[in-house]
């Protein structure tokens, strides 16, 4: 009764296919192929020309595209040479990414946000992996000086013999306005106009 039932679940499962496809040069050229399709997605011009083309209509294409998700494994990433590629791929998987990119204005506009990341990339990212440095310690407000004690009032004593002292301050040094003629004075001015007519005078009388 045993090798009767072996022989009947022998005999209902099915014998695996003799024609099993397999890749001449072991998978190499759908590798290479694959890749090079995957990396043509980091382009969104290529991807609006799938989208105008309507590419993405059709269930074997999503499905493709679904298979292709294989190359953010650790052991294929190492292959891809534009990682924008990587991300394009994966909003491809949502319909209304790939409905959106038929329109030209949203090519557009994922091409440009994609040139502002490739432009401020490095900056942006030299933020984050650069040190920054330390900030300055705070100085310490300066302590309360305690006002100098009051000099004590000494007295001199002058002797006789050193003679008299002053009492009133040096008089001023005079202005050299004051050494100018006051006004109302009997000094004559010098006009050269008037001793010019009388030089002629005495030329004529000579």
């Amino acid at each position: 009764m045993a090798s009767n039932q072996q022989t009947d679940d022998s005999a209902n499962t099915p014998s695996p296919p003799n024609n099993i496809y397999k890749d001449p040069d072991d998978g190499r050229q759908r590798f290479l192929l694959e890749l090079e399709f995957v990396q043509c997605l980091a382009n969104p011009i290529y991807i609006h020309y799938l989208a105008q083309n309507r590419y993405f209509e059709d269930e074997a294409f999503i499905g493709y595209l679904k298979y292709l998700q294989y190359w953010q494994r650790p052991e294929y990433l190492k292959f891809i040479m534009y990682p924008h590629c990587l991300y394009f791929l994966e909003l491809l998987q949502n319909a209304n990414f790939r409905s959106a990119m038929a329109h030209p204005g949203n090519k557009e506009l994922a091409h440009r946000q994609q040139f502002y990341f490739w432009k401020n990339y490095r900056n942006n990212r030299l933020k984050h992996i650069l040190p920054r440095p330390l900030p300055e310690p705070v100085a310490a407000p300066p302590a309360s000086v305690p006002p100098p004690p009051p000099v004590p009032p000494t007295t001199i004593s002058v002797s006789a013999a050193s003679g008299p002292v002053p009492t009133t301050a040096p008089a001023s040094a005079l202005s050299p306005m004051q050494y100018a003629i006051p006004a109302g004075s009997s000094l004559a001015k010098n006009d050269m106009r008037s001793s010019g007519v009388d030089r002629r005078k005495r030329k004529k009388e000579v």
